[in-house]
């Protein structure tokens, strides 16, 4: 007795690649939604407003020249607090918004959109911190303001002998939030795509 040959389904090759994230004629370019990013960065801008807001409300943060930290040590445990919190959780909003605008669901392409949230409000904070609006946004963003080349400097260092150790943990403050916006705007959109968080299940997913 003859064995019945079941039929072959035809299988189309173009659209299984794209199912993949291919093309036929090899990666497809990560499409990029300027809108979702534009309203991510805002909404970042908006949520670190809320949190320094917040912050020199209940006496965590200073304004003037009381928010200069000459030594680590004396940086208050809230003022640290509100300040890593504030820079990270911004942009974990901020990259969640335009996650889920851009409607992605692939964790690389949705982190991508957070990364260029976190470039997009970048220049948006030297602008407010030049503006004066800096120390608004946390005090460790104080460390991004510079003062105007048309103005005349004094000899800050023979006036102040702590300017400089003012100006290099400024700097070391301005980076550290900088860098914890830029890994909470990859986590927002991670978190926006749906897909898990474990490397092992995304391991699975793409093999």
């Amino acid at each position: 007795m003859s064995a019945i040959a079941e039929p072959i389904m035809p299988v189309d090759v173009r659209e299984t690649a794209m199912h993949i994230g291919m093309s036929m004629d090899g990666p497809r370019p990560w499409i990029v939604n300027w809108s979702g990013i534009w309203v991510g960065a805002l909404a970042a801008l908006a949520t670190a407003l809320i949190f320094g807001l917040v912050a020199i409300a209940v006496g965590a943060h200073q304004l003037g020249p009381g928010a200069r930290i000459d030594k680590w040590s004396d940086v208050r445990m809230g003022t640290l607090i509100f300040s890593v919190v504030g820079a990270f959780a911004s942009f974990v909003v901020g990259g969640w918004v335009a996650g889920k605008i851009a409607g992605v669901r692939r964790a690389e392409t949705a982190s991508l959109h957070g990364a260029i949230v976190w470039v997009v409000a970048l220049p948006l904070l030297l602008l407010l911190t030049a503006l004066g609006a800096g120390a608004y946004f946390g005090s460790w963003y104080g460390g991004l303001a510079g003062s105007p080349s048309w103005v005349t400097q004094a000899s800050t260092a023979a006036a102040d002998p702590r300017a400089a150790a003012i100006a290099r943990n400024s700097a070391l403050g301005a980076l550290t939030a900088l860098l914890l916006g830029l890994m909470g705007g990859v986590l927002g959109g991670w978190l926006a795509s749906g897909e898990s968080m474990t490397l092992r299940s995304y391991r699975k997913t793409t093999s």
